[in-house]
């Protein structure tokens, strides 16, 4: 907690001045124009990995990066309507990443034994887990993961599209859909393809509105 409180020193006394106009500007409102939706995963910081600044994304964490469908309730949905109806963002993100704990969890019921609040927040993910079941039975250990990561972004796409809010504006044709992959120990950004079915390098990634979101592909190992 030291170092925490440390920190806020140094942010009032070395950085706050240097911004002091631009949070002057947000304390008369905000305009983010995405929705970056990740892991609470602490290894993940989305401003530092985008080099955003204060007040350009909007963002929702939880365990698995999970936006529960139309009628489950519960502040994500909240959050989220309210990004996109409140504040008119023209993007979200869902950004799963490397590593993911919840993810493991999903894969070996087991461990959640103890957690069982994680355990009932991860059936939000159980397509992904029988996606996972019924199409990779070739893959183990961290190619398994990898595959499960990425199917649980493009599920939990699929999910936002059920919202009535982001099913509208997206009928609209002003709001986009991206789904990413972080790669912690490389720093690397994978960006889901629908034209290619796949995860690509985010230097390649071309993002065509109107491609449908095709969902049938190969797994690979990022």
């Amino acid at each position: 907690m030291q170092k925490l409180i440390q920190g806020i020193h140094q942010f009032q006394e070395e950085n706050f001045h240097s911004l002091q106009g631009l949070f002057e500007k947000l304390g008369r409102g905000q305009s983010p124009e995405t929705l970056f939706i990740t892991c609470s995963d602490s290894r993940i910081d989305p401003n530092l990995l985008t080099r955003s600044r204060p007040g350009e994304l909007f963002i929702v964490r939880n365990a698995g990066n999970i936006v529960p469908p139309h009628g489950s309730g519960g502040g994500e949905a909240a959050t989220i309507e309210f990004a996109v109806a409140g504040l008119g963002v023209k993007d979200i993100i869902v950004c799963g990443h490397s590593h993911c704990g919840a993810m493991d969890g999903l894969l070996n019921p087991e461990k959640l034994a103890d957690l069982p609040a994680l355990s009932t927040w991860l059936d939000h993910a159980e397509s992904t887990r029988r996606i996972v079941r019924d199409n990779y039975s070739h893959l183990n250990g961290p190619s398994l993961l990898t595959a499960t990561v990425e199917e649980n972004v493009l599920v939990q796409l699929e999910h936002l599209r059920t919202l009535p809010t982001v099913a509208s504006r997206l009928v609209k044709g002003d709001l986009h859909l991206h789904g990413w992959v972080y790669k912690i120990e490389t720093g690397e950004v994978f960006a889901w393809q629908p034209s290619s079915g796949q995860f690509v390098p985010i230097a390649r990634y071309e993002f065509d509105a109107d491609e449908a979101p095709a969902r049938n592909r190969v797994a690979q190992t990022i």
